[in-house]
C-alpha cells in the first residue's frame, strides 16, 4: 500500500517550480515592475469492482500556486516569490494521506556594481519555508500507528543573507555569502526530529550560503530549470553543510495542459544522515491568473 501511496504522490504531485528555483533571475530587460501569477491542478480517481487484474479504489488531487513580483530600475532590483502546494490521496482502507505540502517566501534584493549592467551585483535574501499540514510517517510506530514528523512551522526556516552575485545572463546565477539561519520548532514533541535539544523551539545558526541556478528553454516547449543551494554552519565541519539540489524539466503541451518531471536531492543531518531523494512525474491543468 505505501508504493501505491508513492507511485499517487509521483504522478500527481503538482511541481511547478522547487526551493532552489523559487526566486527567479530577473531580466535585463525589465524595466519596473512585473508580476505573474500561475497556479495547476492534477487529480486522479480509479475505482474497481471485480476486476481480474486487481486494484485498489482511489481519489487524489493537488494544486499549486506560485505568484512572482519583480521590479527592476537603474541598478536597484527586487524579486518577491510566493510559492504554494498541497495535495492529498484517499485510498481504500488507508484512509486520507497529504502526497504535497510546501509553503515558501522569498524577498531578494540585487545592487549593480556596475553602471551599463554589469555581470556583479551585492545581493541580500530574506527567506521563509514550511509546510500547512500534519506530516507523518505512516505505519512506522511499533505498532503500525503513524507517527507526527512535521506541522505548520515544525520546522520552519528563516534565513537571511547577504553577498556577491555574478550573473552573466538572464539564465544563469551564481551566488555566494553570509548568512543567519533560523530553525522553528513551535510543537515540542519534534523539537529533536530537527535537532534541537528537547523542550527547546528555536536555534539560530550563522554561516556560508552558496547558490546557483540554471534556467533555460532547452526547445520551444520544453524548459529545464536547476538550482542548487548550501549553508555550511560556522560551527560545525565542512562534511555537515546542509544542501538542496533540485532540477525540473517541464513541458507545454497546450494553451492549458502541461506536464513536469522533477528529480530532487537534499541533506540536513539534523533530520536525517541519509540524503533525502524526491522524484515527481506531474501531468495536469497549469493556467495564468495575472
Amino acid at each position: 500500500m505505501n508504493k501505491l501511496l508513492f507511485l499517487s504522490a509521483l504522478f500527481f504531485a503538482a511541481t511547478l517550480n522547487t526551493q532552489a528555483q523559487d526566486t527567479p533571475v530577473i531580466p535585463d530587460t525589465l524595466s519596473g515592475w512585473g508580476v505573474i501569477w500561475e497556479a495547476e491542478l492534477n487529480g486522479s480517481q480509479a475505482s474497481y469492482s471485480n476486476w481480474a487484474q486487481g486494484g485498489v479504489n482511489n481519489i487524489a488531487a493537488t494544486g499549486n500556486s506560485n505568484f512572482t513580483a519583480l521590479y527592476q530600475q537603474g541598478r536597484y532590483s527586487y524579486a518577491f516569490t510566493f510559492n504554494s502546494r498541497y495535495g492529498k490521496s484517499k485510498v481504500q482502507d488507508e484512509g486520507v494521506r497529504k502526497t504535497a505540502d510546501r509553503l515558501s517566501i522569498r524577498n531578494r534584493l540585487l545592487y549593480d556594481l556596475s553602471d551599463d549592467n554589469g555581470d556583479f551585483k551585492l545581493f541580500g535574501n530574506i527567506n521563509l519555508r514550511t509546510q500547512f499540514d500534519e506530516g507523518f510517517d505512516y505505519n512506522a510506530g511499533p505498532d503500525g500507528e503513524d507517527i507526527l514528523i512535521s506541522r505548520f512551522m515544525a520546522p520552519g526556516y528563516i534565513s537571511e543573507n547577504a553577498g556577491l552575485a555574478y550573473i552573466p545572463s538572464d539564465f544563469f546565477s551564481f551566488e555566494a555569502g553570509l548568512g543567519m539561519q533560523q530553525t522553528i520548532v513551535r510543537d515540542e514533541s519534534l523539537s529533536e526530529t530537527y535537532g534541537l535539544d528537547p523542550g527547546d523551539t528555536f536555534r539560530n545558526e550563522a554561516g556560508f550560503t552558496f547558490a546557483a541556478i540554471y534556467e533555460q528553454r532547452v526547445a520551444e516547449n520544453l524548459k529545464l530549470s536547476s538550482g542548487v543551494e548550501t549553508f555550511t554552519n560556522l560551527n560545525r565541519p565542512v562534511s555537515r553543510t546542509d544542501f538542496y539540489f533540485a532540477n525540473e524539466l517541464t513541458g507545454r503541451i497546450n494553451r492549458l495542459m502541461s506536464a513536469s518531471l522533477r528529480f530532487d536531492l537534499a541533506y540536513d543531518d539534523d533530520f536525517s544522515s541519509e540524503i533525502q531523494v524526491a522524484q515527481i512525474l506531474s501531468l495536469g491543468i497549469s493556467f495564468i491568473l495575472l
